[in-house]
């Protein structure tokens, strides 16, 4: 099934995303994972490009054939592009398709730490093009309420966003956000430039304070003085601190359904129990 068709149901579109581990020694651990949160039937669940962005791409479509295979769930295979060949890309597609992967997200990735760009691609609208060059793909692309974090204006941002549409995305999947408020002005925002596309907002718990410190610097999200209070009042107690956080996630993807969000995406971070806490608190189970 292709994801796209999804949110023309009138129905929130609920999806998980979990990541491919690092070592093959780990592999079973993502698996475990699956059968728990195939349990919760969400609409579609997401693999990204490798753990920690290392860009593993045998592994991502691996275990997204598995999802399909294994539990008739839509799977959506993350693609990166920086530095990549557009031969290596139209491989990887073919090898998609044989595996029965009709669903990609199309991302530029992370910039190496040279700051170089090698490869044939400088921007995810490039990827966009080429993937719907290559056949009947149905593309996810991300986006970013507060601006992506190597943009100098959200004029700029949403201008990138645009190009994204008309590249061929589908559908739009955000960057974490912690304000709802800064979701629903992103979302007015492009609308008024003339971006249709349905949007998921991802929402990520807050689990430790140094992984929301890394998260931030990483994608220049603002953080609300209710959570830096949350960090502070849990900081000596993580067992707490996951609790407060995996409770503050489900209680913001309840707000934003409230208010007309197409649908959620929860970085669920390979955690079952996260998964399971936010669906059920949006009635979903």
């Amino acid at each position: 099934m292709q994801i796209k068709t999804l949110y023309k149901t009138g129905r929130p579109v609920v999806s998980f995303e979990v990541f491919p581990p690092k070592r093959d020694s780990d592999i079973a651990g993502i698996y475990t994972a699956l059968e728990q949160m195939s349990i919760l039937e969400p609409d579609f669940i997401s693999i990204t490009y490798g753990a920690g962005g290392t860009g593993n791409g045998n592994r991502t479509a691996e275990v997204a054939s598995f999802i399909q295979k294994q539990y008739d769930i839509p799977a959506l295979a993350h693609l990166t592009c920086i530095g990549a060949k557009r031969a290596r890309v139209r491989e990887m597609l073919g090898e998609m398709r044989t595996d029965g992967i009709d669903n990609v997200l199309a991302l530029r990735g992370d910039l190496p730490e040279t700051g170089t760009r090698e490869g044939d691609y400088r921007f995810a609208e490039e990827l966009i093009r080429d993937i719907r060059a290559c056949g009947n793909f149905c593309i996810g692309a991300a986006c970013y309420p507060e601006g992506h974090i190597d943009c100098e204006s959200l004029e700029f941002d949403t201008e990138y966003l645009r190009r994204k549409q008309e590249a061929g995305a589908d559908f739009l999947i955000t960057q974490l956000f912690f304000d709802n408020d800064a979701f629903f002005r992103f979302l007015e925002r492009i609308r008024k430039a003339g971006i249709t596309l349905p949007v998921s907002a991802g929402v990520m718990p807050i689990l430790s304070k140094q992984q929301i410190s890394r998260m931030i610097f990483l994608c220049g999200a603002s953080l609300p003085s209710s959570i830096i209070r949350l960090l502070h009042k849990h900081e000596k107690s993580p067992d707490d601190l996951f609790k407060a956080g995996v409770e503050l996630a489900a209680t913001q993807m309840e707000q934003l359904l409230a208010q007309g969000a197409d649908g959620v995406h929860i970085y669920t971070m390979n955690k079952p129990q996260i998964a399971e806490h936010c669906v059920r608190r949006i009635g979903r189970t």
